[in-house]
């Protein structure tokens, strides 16, 4: 069964796209039942927080579920929860290093990794705080949440 955690900045996003996008993944592919789903973020400025209004605009214009959450930071004790702790930027990354003292077994990688030939050569989700485009975003979560549900499913 795999467990994955989906981390971005604020948890209100991407990484709420990312769990949302994969969980539907997942049911239509007839494996949720074997997957473990959440996110989470790197930073406290979101807590308690639900998806952002353009994550949730963009899900419902594709016709996924909005899974119900609200934004949280992860936690060093959780490491060992998760087989994949997936993240959304270079940023995620290094406070991903900070908040869980490093990554020991591998588990802490990029959601574009799943995805080569969609990133060509980038490894960053595009992030719609700054720029609004929810558009971006979704191919980015879509591509990754792909790859990711072909690569440990298929």
């Amino acid at each position: 069964m795999p467990r994955v955690l989906f981390v971005c900045h604020g948890n209100i996003c991407r990484s709420t796209m990312a769990q949302s996008v994969m969980r539907d993944l997942a049911d239509r592919a007839g494996v949720a039942d074997d997957w473990v789903i959440d996110s989470a973020a790197t930073s406290t400025e979101e807590l308690g927080a639900g998806p952002h209004p353009g994550t949730r605009r963009k899900l419902a214009e594709e016709g996924v579920p909005l899974v119900p959450h609200r934004a949280r930071q992860i936690r060093r004790d959780e490491y060992g929860d998760w087989d994949l702790i997936v993240y959304m930027d270079d940023e995620n990354r290094r406070w991903l290093g900070r908040i869980l003292g490093g990554d020991p077994d591998g588990k802490v990688v990029p959601l574009l990794s799943f995805a080569p030939e969609h990133a060509r050569g980038r490894d960053e989700v595009a992030d719609p705080w700054y720029t609004g485009n929810f558009d971006d975003t979704w191919d980015d979560v879509l591509a990754g949440c792909e790859g990711l549900l072909e690569r440990y499913a298929g």
